[in-house]
């Protein structure tokens, strides 16, 4: 199988770890996908050094943790190099995710979180600092996440 094609168990097996790849073992996807325990981790091996899977993270909630300001923050960066400013973007303080845009004006997505608004303000100079343009900023009340549909195909629930 091609380093950048997956089936229906690696979907499978994606779905299941999107779910809770903490406490999700390889015999538990195993059972859910109707494949082997050997099978699934050779797959997740597979995945993960593919690049398919890039890594296990835990899911914070900035509100309950002491942040409760999340703020989107759409910016311009110069084409050829927004890229290459990601690295810098993610150092700044404060700053949890960034996203590249290839629609509109705005080529890149900042999210941002912070106590207060006095957290969040010395982001958008950082962001001048880099060489980045702040054209609009938008403060979310709240986020949340799913695993992705579509790779729920061989997963029975029961």
């Amino acid at each position: 199988m091609e380093a950048n094609k997956i089936d229906d168990t690696d979907r499978a097996i994606l779905y299941a770890l999107q779910m809770d790849a903490r406490n999700m073992s390889s015999s538990d996807i195993a059972e859910r996908t109707g494949t082997a325990d050997s099978t699934v981790r050779k797959r997740i091996q597979r995945l993960e050094s593919t690049g398919m899977i890039k890594g296990y993270s835990a899911e914070v909630d900035y509100q309950q943790s002491g942040y409760p300001l999340r703020m989107l923050l759409f910016c311009t960066a110069a084409i050829p190099e927004r890229g290459d400013l990601v690295p810098d973007i993610l150092s700044i303080n404060g700053v949890v995710s960034v996203q590249e845009l290839v629609t509109g004006e705005q080529n890149l997505l900042v999210t941002a979180v912070g106590e207060t608004d006095d957290d969040i303000t010395p982001v958008a100079q950082d962001l001048l600092d880099c060489g980045v343009t702040v054209a609009d900023e938008v403060l979310v009340r709240s986020h949340e996440a799913t695993p992705f549909g579509g790779f729920d195909t061989n997963i029975d629930e029961s």
